[in-house]
């Protein structure tokens, strides 16, 4: 029975947590890293200000944290697109889909992993452009491949890499689930035009 109630502490703490990760991306996205308060997230939480400190040290450890769950979902997610036996198209297909999933399963996370890293420490700053510099090298990688063996024209791997991650990355600005399109409609529009453009 004590066992049983210090198991049950344990998933409320954690679920407490992930709440109070959760309203606060969304606090981010809408008011800034710096606009938002830890009053306006507890009570957005409904909890008193002190007592998220026993989940949660700062704003400052609920910023890294989201950052670096966002950048390791990226990167882990990535690297099974890679081991694949798929061809260089299917695995770049493969990306744009997991962008498109991210954003639409968490896109307020996603918002502050793209905009709000720069207020991250200066150590955890370098640790999470480390992580974006080994996802960018890979995705790049699977470019200049699929270029070589001909799945791909040839152009600069760069123009083509970073004109994929613009496109991929601002989705969050502009997309809402209220749209009229839904989400496997905009991966499959995503998908014609960074891999075929405009052409008829």
């Amino acid at each position: 029975m004590i066992q049983e109630l210090t198991i049950n502490k344990k998933i409320n703490k954690i679920n407490k947590k992930e709440l109070i990760l959760s309203e606060a991306a969304k606090l981010f996205k809408e008011k800034g890293f710096g606009g938002t308060s830890m009053r306006d997230l507890a009570e957005k939480v409904g909890m008193e200000a002190a007592s998220m400190y026993n989940h949660i040290k700062s704003k400052d450890e609920i910023l890294e944290l989201i950052c670096f769950k966002i950048a390791n979902q990226y990167i882990s997610q990535l690297q099974e697109i890679e081991n694949t036996n798929q061809t260089f198209q299917e695995k770049l297909n493969a990306i744009i889909g997991l962008h498109v999933q991210l954003i639409i399963e968490d896109s307020a996370s996603v918002s502050v992993a793209n905009n709000d890293w720069k207020y991250l420490s200066e150590e955890k700053k370098n640790q999470y452009k480390q992580i974006r510099k080994s996802y960018e090298k890979s995705f790049a990688n699977i470019i200049e491949k699929g270029m070589e063996n001909g799945e791909f024209k040839t152009m600069n791997v760069s123009v083509a890499l970073f004109t994929m991650l613009s496109s991929l990355r601002w989705i969050e600005l502009w997309y809402k689930p209220s749209r009229e399109i839904t989400p496997q409609e905009l991966e499959n529009d995503l998908k014609t035009l960074l891999m075929n453009g405009l052409n008829s």
